[in-house]
């Protein structure tokens, strides 16, 4: 389908504060294109509670933008593009930009993530270039985060033999580490670097959460070579099983604490993995596009498919009401903000908790995201927002 409204409407409604997401194909939903949905967020914001301005990136700010990843020879898609890649947008929180340095069309292809700690041992590394190496060759696009260490080695052993895609936490002038600046030249040649954070904004700690989201959702599994027990490798593990993909385990010594994420993975269930054969017995044989045709199932090693996809506008505009509420909206809206804290709750938990029609219960939070009062992170959950800037 045709995407609703031009790209400058698009990538204004994306980069407009309190606009997540979620929140994002919602008023897309309701007001059927970018230009009317951006006509309405004002008054919106205010209707929903909102105490401040909300701020809306100026036409000009957006152009520049544009213009500025044009000149670094990428492209912006928009959610709902015909580039747009697939499993990407399959996730319910997939997100509505998405800056592109390389060939857009190797998102499309046959992905497996591999991450891992930045403190990365020489087995670990060496496990992690090896593994890349032997996936390419198979004609597998190897994703990870361009980190130290792990993400690293696995880049670079892919582009050994094939190709790769670095999905980064800032903007796409500000390579990170900066050592591995000319690491993104490479990958940006012979693959893709992807980032949803606008140009010049370097990565911050709040950002990195948002970029694992990516490689998990890119990705038709995740292999975890090396990981402490809270690390950001496991979070893309998390994220990756709960979009029904397949997440993957090198095993390594429980004398070193650079095992434990990956053994903790594996006694969950994770696939052993010792070689690249370990992963590729457990990729569907259909193609990447396949594999959402049916509405239920799971594949070989616990790949989920999905219906999801690109919602249609309504053919009239307008915000849409909840459908069968069974409450004001201030009766739902205050149980929400009684369920939530400063701990994430799973949206699907919300839901079950509270006795509304799921339609009214995001409708709600979408309106309390847009007003400040709550924060959408990835994976699906909500949370009190923090008192800090950190993240």
């Amino acid at each position: 389908m045709t995407p609703p409204g031009p790209l400058a409407a698009r990538l204004r409604l994306a980069r407009s504060e309190g606009v997540g997401p979620v929140g994002y194909r919602k008023l897309l939903l309701d007001y059927g294109d970018a230009e009317s949905a951006l006509s309405a967020l004002p008054a919106r914001a205010k209707a929903a509670g909102r105490a401040r301005t909300l701020r809306i990136p100026p036409e000009d700010e957006i152009a520049a933008e544009i213009a500025g990843t044009a000149a670094l020879g990428g492209r912006i898609l928009m959610l709902g593009d015909p580039d747009y890649p697939p499993l990407l947008a399959a996730i319910h929180d997939a997100p509505p930009a998405l800056s592109v340095l390389g060939d857009p069309a190797r998102l499309n292809g046959c992905c497996i993530a591999i991450v891992g700690a930045r403190n990365a041992s020489s087995n670990g590394a060496r496990m992690a270039e090896s593994l890349a190496a032997t996936l390419a060759v198979q004609g597998v696009t190897v994703v990870s985060g361009m980190a130290r260490g792990i993400d690293a080695a696995a880049h670079v052993g892919a582009l050994r033999a094939g190709t790769t895609i670095a999905a980064v936490a800032g903007g796409l002038d500000r390579p990170y580490p900066a050592e591995h600046a000319q690491l993104q030249d490479r990958i940006a040649q012979y693959g893709a670097v992807i980032t949803e954070t606008p140009l010049g904004v370097a990565p911050q700690s709040r950002h990195f959460p948002r970029r694992n989201r990516l490689i998990a959702g890119l990705s038709l599994g995740c292999v975890v070579v090396e990981a402490a027990l809270r690390s950001g490798s496991l979070i893309t593990a998390d994220l990756a099983a709960g979009y029904g993909r397949t997440v993957f385990a090198v095993p390594g010594s429980p004398l070193d604490p650079r095992s434990r994420g990956a053994n903790s993975l594996l006694r969950r269930g994770a696939i052993l993995t010792e070689s690249e054969n370990d992963i590729l017995a457990e990729l569907p044989d259909a193609a990447a596009g396949d594999l959402f045709s049916t509405s239920t199932g799971t594949r070989p090693g616990g790949l989920a498919q999905s219906t999801a996809s690109w919602p249609e506008p309504p053919v009239q505009a307008g915000p849409v009401p909840p459908s069968d509420p069974g409450g004001s909206v201030s009766d739902i809206r205050q149980a929400i903000l009684t369920l939530l804290s400063f701990t994430p709750t799973p949206v699907d938990d919300l839901v079950r908790r509270c006795q509304f029609s799921t339609s009214a219960i995001l409708t709600v939070l979408s309106e309390l995201e847009l007003a400040g009062d709550i924060e959408t992170l990835p994976g699906g959950s909500v949370v009190l927002p923090s008192q800090s800037d950190g993240g």
